[in-house]
């Protein structure tokens, strides 16, 4: 029941990406064929202004076939004949929806389990904190003379400070109290001081928590890519990159531990679907918007569209090698038992 979950959100996920392509699509008059939801065997399909909607058997994604996409068109509504940014437009609002998708997924999440706060919750019984006599309710104020407004201001001054003794003041009860504390370097590389955090349940802080908490992954999987091209990901590539049978072990397990867990879990795969089609590699959105980028340096001039097809083909045919890798890499994982179901 638990790979159904993770297939049918996988599904979704797809779904809204090719939903942006969709919406931009029609709105700048591109002529759409069909919509699909699902991959193949057709189960459903009806027909409305010229654009067929179709449910498939495979809950695996969907697809939005434009007029003139992949090839030559002189039709009104080929997509060739829009301008560049009309084009560029209908190409980047797929990763554009899959982050607000993210976004989205992540607003009941903190309205579930509440926000951040500058007020401790729990001190870690012979961690610095307790050493240095913090206590729960405590509420940071300032760090080294500098005012602390929230949670991940203090988060930050605590994993620069290098293990070097830093000066807080808080406020207990109505008074401000001044400590020294040293951080303590943790097992994962981090500095930290054995508190967290008390959390409030507000909507209007957990739409803000979202986007802070979007913008913070998108920043680690942007590091990560840096790290993928240098060569320096921690632990090695291979144990650190997971295929499609690493994400649906990953989102079973989430199913199994919750609701709140899975959309969690669906707003990552979301925004990695979202950034890593922006990768400027052919046969991805990224690759696409590069081509156009060339033909407005071009001053309009269209690259031929056999070129273009054939370099598209050659990343998809890269992109395929490089997901029959990932998937056997999987497999290997999966008999370690390192992913399960």
């Amino acid at each position: 029941m638990t790979i159904i979950v993770a297939l049918i959100l996988f599904g979704i996920i797809i779904m809204i990406h090719e939903l942006g392509h969709f919406i931009f699509a029609k709105k700048n008059g591109v002529t759409v064929h069909e919509f699909a939801i699902g991959m193949g065997p057709q189960v459903f399909a009806k027909e409305k202004n010229g654009t067929k909607y179709s449910l498939r058997l495979l809950p695996i994604g969907g697809y939005c076939a434009m007029e003139g996409e992949d090839e030559e068109s002189n039709k009104d509504g080929s997509f060739g004949r829009k301008s560049i940014l009309q084009r560029a437009s209908i190409i980047f609002a797929g990763p554009l929806f899959n982050l607000i998708t993210a976004v989205i997924f992540l607003i009941p999440v903190f309205i579930y389990i509440g926000s951040t706060t500058t007020t401790l919750d729990t001190v870690v019984d012979k961690s610095p904190a307790m050493k240095a006599s913090l206590q729960k309710g405590d509420t940071i104020k300032e760090i080294d003379g500098k005012p602390i407004k929230s949670w991940d201001e203090f988060t930050d001054k605590i994993s620069s400070s290098n293990g070097k003794e830093i000066s807080m003041v808080i406020d207990r009860d109505g008074k401000s109290i001044k400590v020294n504390l040293t951080p303590q370097k943790a097992e994962d590389g981090t500095y930290k001081v054995g508190v967290t955090s008390l959390r409030e349940k507000n909507i209007i802080k957990s739409i803000g928590e979202a986007f802070t908490s979007t913008f913070e992954m998108t920043s680690q999987m942007l590091l990560f890519l840096k790290q993928m091209i240098t060569g320096t990901v921690p632990g090695g590539f291979t144990n650190a990159v997971a295929g499609p049978v690493g994400v649906i072990s990953l989102v079973s397990g989430a199913a199994k531990a919750g609701f709140f867990n899975l959309l969690y879990l669906g707003s990552i795969i979301s925004l990695n679907l979202g950034i890593m089609n922006l990768i400027p590699f052919p046969a991805l959105d990224g690759g696409r918007l590069v081509l156009l980028f060339l033909e407005w340096i071009r001053g309009g001039k269209k690259i031929n569209a056999e070129k273009e097809n054939m370099i598209n083909m050659i990343g998809l045919c890269a992109l395929m090698a490089f997901m029959v890798f990932i998937t056997y890499n999987d497999i290997t994982k999966l008999f370690r038992g390192v992913f399960k179901f």
